[in-house]
């Protein structure tokens, strides 16, 4: 599905169905130099169950138009656009990562149009370490790979890989090295440089009124466990799951228990 914005092309990925604005609908925001792709199963199987999906790309990620996006306050902006535009009154927000940030922004600007939230590897801060943040300024491919190594918890497929022959690592480093070859303008260094500067997290959480669903993951070694304390301190009306044996690429590591965990939320 494409959306026009400020005279640039939006994609959103609704799963193999048409999207239809009157069903509950779900948005899901990905993280930093990735795209719609990483809701894959998400995305597909909801859309296929009662859902209408837009899982998008970011301005100059994925099939969206650049240039990308500056900050995490610019996002929530423009993602609240797609919500206007998209025809829906309410929607679920689901956000991993720098994705989680623009839903947690989003959601503290516009309460109305936000019915529940989902926020997946979140943190807050979300500081980026100083040899990560240069890395991706100067030399993006050592970026990759150790943000592909960071994010994982092992090398090892887990049962709940998505597909015989599919590689959670590799495709997370192919997908990384795609948006870099079709965005010439650092992708990974502004996002990561957005994340950085992000302030308002606490305040922002101190306005979120709907349902919260904390999802993290155990391994999680880009934004640990207790890195999102101050977060959940700060929303009451909150739940918070733990996911064993995974890493920071949740929606690919455990797909299904990531699936699990946004359906039976969005469903109750």
């Amino acid at each position: 599905m494409q959306l026009q914005i400020q005279h640039k092309s939006v994609y959103a990925y609704t799963g193999g169905k048409a999207f239809n604005p009157n069903l509950p609908t779900v948005l899901l925001v990905h993280g930093a130099q990735n795209d719609h792709s990483v809701w894959a199963m998400q995305s597909r199987y909801l859309a296929h169950h009662g859902f209408s999906v837009l899982a998008l790309d970011l301005p100059g990620h994925g099939r969206s138009q650049g240039p990308a996006l500056h900050s995490v306050e610019v996002m929530a902006k423009w993602l609240l656009e797609v919500i206007e535009l998209s025809g829906v009154q309410q929607a679920f927000v689901a956000g991993h990562s720098m994705g989680s940030l623009i839903a947690l922004e989003a959601a503290s600007l516009a309460p109305e149009r936000i019915q529940k939230l989902a926020l997946l590897g979140t943190a807050f801060p979300m500081k980026v370490s100083d040899a990560l943040l240069f890395a991706s300024q100067n030399h993006e491919q050592s970026a990759i790979d150790m943000v592909n190594i960071f994010s994982h918890s092992s090398n090892a497929h887990k049962p709940s890989c998505p597909g015989p022959g599919f590689s959670v690592m590799n495709s997370s480093m192919r997908l990384m090295q795609r948006i870099s070859a079709i965005n010439p303008e650092q992708v990974f260094f502004n996002d990561f440089t957005a994340c950085n500067e992000y302030k308002n997290g606490e305040n922002a959480a101190q306005k979120v009124t709907c349902p919260t669903l904390f999802l993290l993951a155990k391994q999680d070694m880009m934004t640990p466990v207790k890195a999102s304390a101050s977060l959940s301190n700060a929303i009451t009306n909150k739940q918070i799951r733990i996911i064993e044996n995974c890493g920071h690429s949740m929606m690919t590591e455990q797909a299904d228990a990531v699936l699990d965990a946004l359906h039976q939320f969005f469903k109750t």
